[in-house]
């Protein structure tokens, strides 16, 4: 692309440019047939507006809370591992720049830079992603040092008992970076037969056994709150509630685990009736625009969270890139919030938008 980019696709274009092949496949591709994936995006595309005019909104206020902590739009940067393949200085940079917009980061379990070099890197309001290995004392050794170092929440992941199928990664034959904060920890080496070492390497790892009671387990060795990510149905939303979760996020792991399984944005709002305001709902999956994010709200969830428009800002064009990302997709939520008629957060509700099951309920 001979300009700047415009919005966060045209950075999906830029970082395909700017990366080798088998690290651009990483990041952007999903499990299996990648139907999910797609669903991902095109689910939104059958939300629609019910914008309300006539009404002042020469000020448009975008900030809210999350846990208690204030952050400058509903945008949060999601966990995405490997930032390394992307910038030299992997989520330091990421960090910096999620700092700059005033929003929170959850840095993933995967994570090229360790705990320390990101909670050193600048001052901010960051969560910590955790999955659950089968040695318990490897996640809970990592659970502690992010909070030592000032992590304010813990995003336990629960819909990887097993890695997705990634045939992409597979095809390429994956090299998986080495963690550098599973040092001294765990052996980081694994034998892929083949395939992607990366997912022979999560297969190795991760605890298939992990269930409801050991969320007992997690509350017993930290004292920070904690979000559930990975949820999709009403089940599952009251079950969190009922074993003392402190937020739920709704997500389908960016299509990489369960391909099938359905789009985030289509059952957000039965997650979210399901909870009955007892926790927050966080979502993720599809993102790419201001729109998106609006409509992410009006059916019900406090924030969403944007995993690769940040890691393609990355790979684009470094910090600057990150920055550009979160403040497109602010500005196209100012704007979307101003011709809807809704001057903050709180004024988006579930009558600004018509869902496909609200056409069909009313041709019954």
């Amino acid at each position: 692309m001979d300009s700047e980019p415009v919005n966060v696709r045209e950075f999906q274009k830029l970082a395909k440019e700017a990366l080798p092949k088998m690290h651009y496949d990483f990041y952007a591709g999903g499990a299996e047939d990648e139907h999910t994936l797609k669903e991902n995006v095109k689910a939104f595309q059958r939300i629609t507006f019910r914008p309300r005019i006539l009404i002042d909104v020469s000020n448009i206020n975008m900030e809210t809370t999350i846990l208690g902590y204030k952050i400058s739009a509903p945008i949060i940067v999601a966990p995405t591992g490997c930032h390394i393949y992307a910038h030299p200085e992997g989520e330091v940079v990421t960090a910096r720049a999620a700092a700059a917009c005033n929003t929170i980061m959850v840095l993933s379990f995967a994570s090229s830079c360790t705990i320390e070099e990101v909670a050193s890197s600048c001052d901010a309001v960051r969560f910590y992603q955790l999955y659950v290995c089968k040695q318990r004392y490897v996640s809970a050794q990592l659970l502690a040092r992010a909070e030592s170092k000032g992590f304010k929440a813990v995003v336990l992941t629960a819909d990887t008992p097993k890695i997705g199928r990634r045939e992409a990664d597979i095809r390429n034959k994956l090299t998986a970076p080495q963690s550098k904060n599973l040092e001294g920890l765990l052996s980081v080496e694994a034998d892929s037969k083949g395939g992607s070492d990366f997912g022979a390497f999560a297969s190795e790892t991760l605890d298939p056994s992990l269930n409801w009671k050991d969320i007992a387990w997690l509350k017993s060795i930290t004292k920070l709150p904690i979000l559930l990510k990975g949820v999709l149905t009403a089940e599952d939303a009251q079950k969190a509630v009922e074993v003392g979760v402190d937020a739920i996020i709704v997500s389908n792991h960016g299509a990489r685990q369960l391909d099938y399984a359905p789009a985030s944005i289509s059952v957000l709002e039965e997650v979210v009736q399901a909870v009955a305001g007892a926790v927050p709902v966080l979502f993720d999956g599809g993102v790419r625009r201001g729109t998106d994010v609006f409509k992410a709200l009006a059916l019900g969830a406090q924030a969403v969270m944007i995993g690769r428009p940040v890691i393609y800002g990355l790979a684009a064009k470094g910090e600057f890139g990150v920055k550009r990302v979160l403040e497109m997709l602010k500005d196209e939520l100012e704007l979307t919030m101003s011709l809807n008629g809704c001057c903050t957060v709180k004024d988006i509700t579930r009558n600004h938008v018509r869902t496909e099951g609200d056409r069909l309920r009313s041709l019954m």
